[in-house]
């Protein structure tokens, strides 16, 4: 866990990672192009046919997503041998972490002892979670898992990754470990949900491409190793290629500590290695897409029109073997996995709409109390961020969090083990309509609170106000919810449902592929049609499991599951600290 400039790999060994990552990427990239052809093609689709209305009742927040910047004083693991030493610490907003020799150091300007991207660490604060964890990733429990951590100089924060060195630091006190705690699990998770929150049609074309790939190659199943930029995505992909030939080939590497190490070494060097392949691809890339929308906007009609024609024959193929598989292992279990789900991501908007509601009375209550034009500022201000407190979110989060374990046994029998995104994924949800509905209530109280009212109107106004920004809430919630079931639904088992139809159906497949080549369209490929096809017919499952569970299309639902713990109690269900 701790920190050093040398590496155990030499420059040949280094060059040799830097190679195999550069073939790596020669071979995703074709996948990635394709992907790219048919994410414009879609997006062309949905521009051009019908539009929907508007579905987002709440003004979209214009602040992007950030971790509140946290810095302060800690101890840390560090040197060669490792020993304890004190730094400063600066959580950037964009979720990097660096630290100083001292607080002078980080005014200044100066360089940073050692800087950290945040994506696929994990925020532990017991010796006991650090070493489950280590069992998880592979490494013997026999081994020693490297300097004592019995006695830190204060309450433990370790901070390991799956790949990379890990970070062993300690606060001085409860309070600050857990303000660093909180802090370090947003960083972590900004950082790994940025491909996810895009809506850039390149962002999803590559997550798709991934999928793909890794499916080509015989690996069925979504986990965590999509968190993090597509360079760190990419890296991890390699990095679980090679682990079995790492593990064989560096046999005499003892104890988890000198293991990790080795393991930073290989990331470092695949990473750089994905990183400049990927920068290099970046104006092909760019060129390819302005390509893209040249030629397939004229012609959408008549590709979609044979895609469809298409898609039909092939569902005559294929329809016996998929409803058989969807009947006799998915329909069963799909409602229970459904409501897990849905109660995980109910209780975090129901906490998001008490904690709403509760800083919207806390406004009122104050205007009509003490009318101070300076406190009042200083009150709507810390409204405004709301959405990025650390502390206030965790009353959001706490309930999704406890529902991963759950989950996991849940998902694991359908090869999916990405429980870790879907938790962040349902945060991020949560934390982007609380933003929303906070910027919502702004906008409105400034259009109708006006220097002609006296104070009493002014809260008859904001009591408005609240009353319209809680049904805007209630309605977009709903949708958001809807939205992020049939999205994570179909991660479990549109992968498990390929993998059973996949011996049965590789043949049939085959019998298409020359008809698809002849069309010379990059957006249509028999492998895209097949599984639009089954995704097709698993989101009609997913409809109505979520029809019972949510309600039809476009009624508003009720939230379930709402903390009502008072913000002053924000921390009162967490787990306990190891200090």
């Amino acid at each position: 866990m701790g920190v050093r400039s040398s590496s155990p790999l030499d420059r040949q060994q280094q060059q040799h990672f830097r190679g195999q990552a550069d073939t790596l990427l020669r071979s995703f990239l074709p996948c990635y192009r394709e992907q790219l052809a048919a994410s414009v093609l879609q997006q062309i689709s949905r521009e051009l046919g019908p539009q929907e209305p508007a579905g987002s009742q709440l003004q979209r927040s214009k602040k992007l997503p950030r971790v509140r910047e946290h810095r302060g004083a800690l101890s840390l693991l560090w040197g060669h041998p490792p020993r304890w030493q004190p730094v400063f610490c600066v959580l950037r907003g964009d979720g990097r972490l660096e630290w100083f020799g001292c607080r002078e150091d980080s005014e200044r300007g100066a360089p940073p002892l050692g800087a950290v991207a945040l994506s696929g660490f994990s925020a532990l604060t017991s010796q006991a979670e650090y070493l489950r964890l280590l069992s998880a990733w592979g490494v013997p429990p026999q081994e020693d898992p490297g300097p004592p951590l019995e006695a830190p100089p204060g309450c433990p924060l370790l901070l390991p990754h799956p790949f990379r060195r890990h970070l062993c630091f300690a606060a001085s006190s409860r309070e600050a470990h857990r303000e660093w705690r909180l802090a370090l699990r947003g960083g972590i998770r900004l950082r790994g949900t940025v491909l996810q929150r895009s809506q850039a049609p390149a962002a999803r074309a590559f997550l798709e491409a991934v999928r793909r790939f890794r499916q080509r190659r015989g690996h069925f199943g979504e986990d965590d190793v999509t968190l993090g930029s597509d360079a760190e995505v990419l890296a991890a992909v390699m990095m679980r290629e090679l682990l079995p030939a790492l593990r064989a080939r560096f046999r005499g590497t003892s104890g988890a500590w000198a293991w990790m190490e080795l393991l930073d070494a290989v990331h470092a060097a695949v990473l750089a290695g994905v990183s400049a392949g990927l920068r290099a691809f970046q104006p092909e890339k760019d060129e390819l897409l302005a390509r893209l929308e040249r030629a397939l906007r004229p012609d959408l009609e008549p590709l979609l029109r044979l895609r469809a024609g298409l898609q039909q024959r092939l569902r005559a193929r294929v329809q016996g073997p998929l409803e058989g598989c969807l009947r006799g292992e998915v329909d069963a279990v799909l409602p229970r996995v459904a409501q897990t789900l849905l109660d995980a991501v109910g209780a975090a908007l129901g906490a998001v709409q008490t904690l709403l509601e509760q800083d919207m009375s806390r406004l009122r209550r104050h205007l009509r109390r003490s009318p101070s034009g300076a406190r009042l500022r200083q009150e709507v201000y810390t409204f405004g961020e709301m959405p990025w407190d650390p502390r206030l979110l965790q009353t959001c989060f706490q309930d999704a969090e406890r529902s991963r374990g759950r989950l996991g046994q849940l998902t694991a029998p359908f090869g999916f083990s990405g429980t870790r995104g879907l938790v962040f994924g349902a945060q991020d949800l949560a934390q982007q309509l609380l933003a929303d509905a906070v910027a919502t209530f702004l906008h409105l109280a400034d259009q109708c609170l006006t220097a002609a009212l006296d104070c009493a109107q002014a809260v008859r106004q904001l009591e408005k106000v609240q009353g319209r920004v809680l049904k805007k809430l209630d309605s977009d919630s709903c949708s958001g919810q809807r939205q992020f079931l049939g999205r994570w639904l179909l991660s479990i088992f549109l992968p498990f449902v390929l993998s059973r139809l996949e011996p049965s159906c590789r043949a049939v497949l085959s019998e298409f592929e020359g008809e698809v080549l002849a069309v010379g369209s990059p957006a249509l490929t028999v492998e895209g049609i097949y599984e639009d096809l089954v995704r097709a017919v698993l989101l009609q499952r997913v409809d109505q499991v979520l029809d019972t569970a949510l309600g039809t299309r476009g009624r508003p639902c009720a939230l379930d599951g709402g903390s009502e713990a008072p913000r002053d109690q924000a921390g009162a269900d967490e787990e306990p600290e190891a200090c």
